[in-house]
Parts: structure tokens; sequence; C-alpha cells
């Protein structure tokens, strides 16, 4: 990207800002090198002045922008634990209720061969009754 610059009392000067990517962690972040096409031009200490502030802003915003990723990243890591833990809570509660249910069909399979025995052996004692008084 060029930038043009133009002063009343010199001819116009071209600065060429180049990007320049740094990666950090997973993401990108973007910093802006000034590079002159002139060597050095002479610039008013006023010009510094409001150079330096951009530059310090950049700085500032790049800085918060790590400090937000970093954040981020954090705050997903530990969203991922939650609901790692409360998937494992929720499959075991599941778990619990569906062992609960076959135990309590094995008791109502044993009490009603219990009772199909009874039955049984009442059905018996009717009919050798039935028998003895035939």
């Amino acid at each position: 990207m060029k930038i043009e610059r133009t002063s009343p009392t010199r001819k116009r000067t071209k600065f060429q800002v180049e990007e320049k990517e740094t990666l950090t962690g997973d993401g990108a972040i973007v910093e802006v090198a000034e590079d002159d096409t002139e060597a050095n031009p002479p610039v008013s200490e006023q010009m510094e002045v409001y150079m330096s502030q951009i530059l310090e802003k950049i700085d500032n915003f790049t800085q918060q922008v790590s400090e937000l990723l970093e954040s981020g990243k954090s705050f997903l890591r530990e969203l991922g634990a939650e609901l790692e833990e409360r998937m494992i809570a929720i499959h075991k509660e599941q778990m619990e209720k569906w062992q609960d249910e076959i135990k309590e069909l094995r008791f109502m399979d044993a009490s009603n061969e219990e009772i199909n025995a009874l039955l049984h052996n009442a059905q018996l004692v009717l009919h050798n009754v039935h028998n003895d008084h035939s």
C-alpha cells in the first residue's frame, strides 16, 4: 500500500508500507512495517511525534488482539472441559437409570416366575383334589 504525503515547501514524498504476518499460535497477527522508498527523508519533529503515536497505537492494538486471542482460547478450553464433564455426567446418570430398569425387570421376572410356580402348584393340587373326588 502506498501513502503519498505532500508538503508545501518540498516535493511529494512516497512511503511504502508493507505488511508482514507474525504467527501466534493458531492465528496470525499482521504487523505493519514502514519501508521508505527514499533513504530516511527529513521529517519534522511534529510528524515524528504523530508517527510515534500511531506506532504506539499499533503496538497497543496488537497487544489487545493477542490478549483477546489468548483469553478466547482459554475460555474455549474451559468451556470444552465443562462440556465434557457434563456429557460424562449425563451418560453416567442415564446408564444408572437403565441399570435400575434392568434390576426392576429382573425382580419382576423373578416374582412372575415365583407366582407361576405357585399357580402351577395350585393347579396340581386342585387337579389332584378333583381326581380324588371323582
